[in-house]
């Protein structure tokens, strides 16, 4: 039972083992959902996904084996926008809906919407053939059609379509796409670790039940040390210039530290890191930080992550005065090279897609000072990084 479906999760590429689809085996043997494949479906994810960033592989490939549309996207790039907005609200009478037929099975209605994406070429509203609203088409939104296929309505009126194909929920959660502040902040908690310390105490909530359990039902209250983030952040930010256009990436991923660090510090710095970096960008030229005071200041225990793009004149990196705002004694290089010496464990986050690195020697002068530990600022990319932080 629910084998090829087993091989077919394998198949879009899913990390799932014989131990998930034994878990999954066994809800539906204890009856945890019965006849309704909305509660299965949430059911199967909850029991053969383990990462949120697998999600949008599970809707992909639970539609391929329960409805046959491997092939179909209809929110990708294929139905515009405007062709499922809703201007007109129909009203349908008895007798108009007595004539609408039904277009037969499942496969015949995907296979003739296939026929409709390929042919449409703007936007319909009110007939009974495209793909369009307030009509009589069997795909669409707010309009009438017995069997039909629903695209991007909001919510049920009829509660009589043969297929619904709203768009997807987690398609921004896959492995290769830019991040948003939620996608950071599960990545991030990858990061976290946790030590016993400080004098401060907290309910022992295993420990008491195991304890009044032995103890005839007697509540025994145990506590323990409370447990405080033991992970120390130091991040450095690329500001202005080119880095303007990835202004909400960053500020995304500002966002996202704030709320899963405690022990977090952070300062910009513009294209490469010289002798001074700064905390108020309103202040920079007057209030500037000198970088031997974060040496001195953060221990090695602190992992460093670099946020730019690392678009720039290869000069800026490697010679005195490469600066564009200032003249610098030292190489950009010559600060870099110190500040990884100090910190053992040190990454750069590049908002940069990684297709164009190739394209910027700076980049590869930078990747290589890195020795290699620049990544791009996808889930994939934090994850990598991430791992290599710890």
């Amino acid at each position: 039972m629910l084998i090829e479906f087993f091989f077919t999760l394998r198949r879009y590429g899913l990390k799932v083992s014989l131990r998930e689809l034994l878990d999954l085996l066994g809800a539906l043997k204890a009856r945890l959902v019965f006849a309704d494949i909305q509660q299965f479906y949430y059911l199967a994810r909850l029991c053969m996904v383990k990462d949120e960033a697998q999600y949008d592989k599970f809707d992909r490939a639970f539609a391929d084996y329960f409805e046959g549309v491997e092939s179909l996207d209809l929110f990708g790039d294929e139905i515009p926008e405007d062709w499922l907005r809703r201007e007109i609200f129909r009203q349908f009478s008895d007798e108009e809906k007595k004539q609408i037929e039904a277009m037969g099975s499942l496969e015949e209605l995907m296979k003739t919407l296939r026929e409709r994406l390929e042919e449409q070429k703007g936007r319909h509203q009110g007939g009974n053939k495209w793909i369009g609203t307030g009509g009589t088409s069997p795909f669409g939104a707010y309009g009438y059609n017995p069997s039909g296929v629903r695209i991007g309505q909001d919510g049920n009126r009829q509660f009589s379509a043969a297929k619904v194909w709203d768009k997807r929920e987690f398609q921004d959660l896959a492995s290769d796409v830019e991040l948003g502040t939620r996608n950071i902040k599960v990545a991030l908690r990858k990061l976290r670790q946790f030590a016993r310390s400080g004098a401060e105490l907290e309910l022992d909530m295993h420990g008491t039940i195991e304890a009044t359990s032995k103890n005839a039902g007697y509540l025994d209250i145990r506590m323990l040390p409370e447990r405080h983030n033991a992970i120390k952040v130091l991040m450095l930010f690329d500001v202005g210039g080119s880095m303007d256009g990835h202004i909400q990436q960053v500020e995304e991923l500002f966002s996202a530290v704030h709320t899963e660090f405690k022990h977090l510090e952070y300062f910009y710095f513009h294209n490469c890191v010289y002798e001074g970096v700064w905390k108020n960008n309103r202040r920079r030229h007057e209030e500037t930080i000198p970088v031997w005071d974060l040496i001195h200041k953060f221990g090695r225990d602190y992992k460093l992550i670099l946020v730019g793009d690392a678009t720039m004149g290869p000069y800026e990196i490697t010679y005195p005065g490469g600066s564009v705002e200032h003249w610098n004694e030292e190489a950009g290089a010559v600060w870099l090279q110190r500040l990884l010496h100090h910190f053992n464990k040190a990454v750069w986050l590049n908002p940069q897609p990684e297709s164009y690195w190739r394209y910027y020697q700076s980049i590869g002068i930078l990747h290589d000072i890195m020795d290699k530990r620049m990544f791009p600022l996808t889930i994939k990319g934090l994850d990598d990084a991430i791992k290599t932080l710890l």
